[in-house]
């Protein structure tokens, strides 16, 4: 999830991407008078932006619409239809996602930023094959963590567990549940298992 704001001062920028300015119009089709600061200021559609740094992909980030809006304390971006993020490790295999129904940006005029993701958030570790769904999502850009403070289920080849409350390193490396319930499920290992990482395997898959 790092580099977000960067990725969204290209996004502006982009050639070839449509965008609907608004600004300069204090009318609507009907002859009404509008709120400007209501409605966006500009509207990107088909976003697909990657991050990488030494010819090493770093992250990936595609959403359907993203809404601009411009307030006197605060600007901010909506994701009404959610995004998906892709972030890669060191060696740039794919090692954590996260997708969600809706998503915004906030930032605010003494420099404080805040991202959220809401609904439906599943957040997956491809590596430890580690996935977690809860309701909300804050991402702590300044100290690079995730967290919330809501219900959370998070499965694992050690077991499945749930609590409320989450919080981890922002690849999802190090999740841990604040308050989990006493209830859980243990997998026994099989100490002769073979793992595969589908995501990030190249060639031919063995014969069965």
């Amino acid at each position: 999830m790092t580099h977000f704001v960067n990725i969204l001062r290209q996004i502006a920028t982009a050639a070839g991407v449509a965008f609907v300015v608004y600004a300069g119009k204090d009318k609507s089709a009907s002859g009404e008078k509008v709120n400007l600061k209501l409605r966006p200021v500009q509207v990107v559609s088909d976003i697909f932006m990657v991050d990488s740094e030494n010819g090493v992909l770093k992250m990936r980030m595609e959403a359907d619409v993203m809404e601009r809006y411009e307030q006197d304390t605060v600007s901010f971006e909506l994701f009404p239809d959610g995004f998906h993020v892709f972030s890669y490790n060191e060696s740039g295999l794919l090692e954590s996602t996260i997708d969600s129904d809706q998503a915004s940006h906030y930032k605010y005029k003494d420099g404080r930023e805040t991202w959220q993701a809401f609904g439906n958030v599943v957040i997956k570790n491809v590596i430890n094959r580690e996935v977690m769904e809860t309701d909300t999502l804050y991402w702590d850009q300044e100290n690079e963590i995730i967290h919330t403070d809501c219900y959370v289920r998070m499965y694992s080849p050690d077991g499945f567990m749930q609590g409320y409350g989450m919080e981890s390193d922002q690849k999802a490396r190090n999740s841990v549940i604040l308050r989990p319930f006493n209830s859980y499920g243990l997998v026994e290992k099989d100490t002769t298992e073979v793992v595969i990482d589908s995501v990030n395997f190249i060639g031919p898959m063995a014969k069965k």
